[in-house]
């Protein structure tokens, strides 16, 4: 038998579950991976508003701290502002 999407119900509602709980899905491809998420976040404790504001702080300071962050442009690769910036060196 072929396996049925999720249905527009069981997405919003798992997000949410998501929302109140404070944990994350990955979007299911069936609807009965969507019944097995819908019924694990139920059953998961969820955080305490505080909690999730100290999260959501800490990750933004660790983007915006990054030094790791490959991704970044830094400002010695870049010379000129606005529209008329470029890269200072073309590999």
């Amino acid at each position: 038998m072929p396996s049925k999407p999720p249905t527009t119900k069981q997405i919003a509602y798992l997000r949410v579950l998501t929302e109140h709980t404070g944990r994350t899905f990955v979007t299911p491809r069936t609807s009965r991976e969507a019944s097995l998420e819908i019924r694990k976040l139920k059953a998961t404790q969820p955080d305490s508003h505080l909690e999730r504001r100290i999260e959501r702080h800490e990750i933004a300071d660790a983007i915006a701290a990054g030094p790791s962050d490959s991704s970044r442009v830094s400002d010695h690769e870049l010379t000129g502002w606005g529209s008329t910036a470029s890269w200072s060196q073309r590999s």
